[in-house]
């Protein structure tokens, strides 16, 4: 697998995607290497996690670059290692899907969303990241899109077949881990949570700026992640943060501390202005929290009831939905049927069948080898 920073515990939906779904491949017997870029990983030699052989390889540290050559890079890796499947994910990597094909590599390019809507990127940056998605769909063996909306406007725009396989969730609930909460200065079911990386299209403003509006000091709000490179939405979202009584930036969480964070918010909220597939949105409904999401494409699709949705970047809808979710509390009824819904429907057990499908596929002989 490639064209992610790396596995685990690496800040990232494609991360988090990648690090649940080879998990299970190597519960399932398959031999699986990640190829990870090294200033995002804790060593500098190859190591395996879960049974997982991960690889660091050299990356620069460059928004604009960092992607396209560590992908030119984990592809000549794979050209030498031969695996059965080489699985790129997202379309800045998927660039590099023809350079595969022509080594000789059977490729699979999963569609995580569409980069070239984030606000981050400048016109040139989008163009490549538009030309990545036309290599990944017209050179690609085969493609996966984690959202119906994604494969059904591949599938108009490129006349090539997708699979539709959504992101999954690892459902927990449950979470003893309360010294979290103490780090932080937090009380059970008294804080809105969201967890996300700090960058625009995100949109920690909105939310910041909406919480102010709630104006009780008994509740709380906790943004979990960090920024990527130092980019000036960071500090404008950091300068909020410092100016708006009871907001908490706690960066970075994983593991036990962020399930603790988790399982003990009283509200989850996901204010973005662009997903592929919302992972920490499934994630908040696996641990049976309330939720609140912006109206944009790939949240409806989840398919969530009209009252935990609100138009974006509406900040007085946003604060008026606040305080509905905050007067009243999911039951435990709720929050168990919820809870259920996920796993069924999300869970990295069917998820991870789904995708070894679609390897299947490419591994049948052809008909005259029956």
């Amino acid at each position: 697998m490639l064209g992610l920073r790396g596995i685990p515990d690496v800040q990232g939906g494609v991360e988090k995607h990648v690090e649940e779904l080879s998990h299970h491949f190597a519960e399932k017997g398959w031999d699986v290497e990640v190829i990870g870029r090294k200033p995002y990983l804790g060593n500098s030699i190859s190591y395996t996690w879960k049974g997982i052989r991960v690889l660091p390889l050299w990356a620069p540290r460059s928004m604009k670059f960092e992607a396209i050559v560590h992908t030119a890079l984990g592809v000549f890796v794979a050209a030498w290692r031969r695996p059965d499947i080489l699985h790129i994910h997202a379309i800045g990597p998927a660039l590099l899907t023809p350079l595969a094909r022509l080594m000789g590599l059977k490729v699979v390019v999963t569609h995580h969303g569409y980069d070239y809507d984030r606000q981050k990127w400048n016109r040139f940056a989008k163009l490549i990241l538009k030309l990545g998605e036309g290599a990944g769909m017209r050179f690609a063996n085969r493609r996966i899109a984690v959202s119906n909306d994604i494969a059904r406007t591949m599938e108009k725009r490129y006349g090539v077949a997708m699979q539709f396989v959504p992101n999954g969730v690892a459902v927990r609930r449950g979470s003893a881990n309360t010294r979290v909460l103490e780090k932080f200065g937090l009380e059970p079911r008294r804080y809105i949570i969201m967890v996300a990386r700090i960058v625009p299209e995100k949109r920690q403003h909105d939310l910041i700026a909406a919480f102010a509006r709630l104006d009780d000091p008994s509740v709380k709000l906790v943004l979990v992640g960090s920024a990527e490179y130092t980019a000036s939405y960071a500090q404008d979202v950091r300068k909020l943060a410092e100016e708006t009584p009871g907001v908490i930036l706690t960066g970075v969480q994983t593991g036990d501390d962020l399930a603790g964070l988790f399982d003990n918010a009283g509200l989850f909220v996901l204010p973005s202005s662009h997903e592929g597939m919302p992972i920490a949105l499934l994630e908040a409904m696996g641990y049976g929290l309330p939720v609140l999401a912006s109206d944009i494409t790939a949240n409806l699709e989840i398919g969530l009831p009209a009252e935990d949705y609100f138009p974006l970047g509406n900040i007085d809808e946003l604060a008026a939905a606040l305080r509905r979710k905050l007067a009243k509390p999911f039951s435990e009824a709720n929050a168990s049927l919820q809870n259920s819904h996920v796993e069924k429907e999300y869970g990295w057990p069917q998820i991870s069948d789904r995708t070894l499908r679609v390897y299947q596929e490419i591994r049948k002989p052809p008909r005259w080898q029956d």
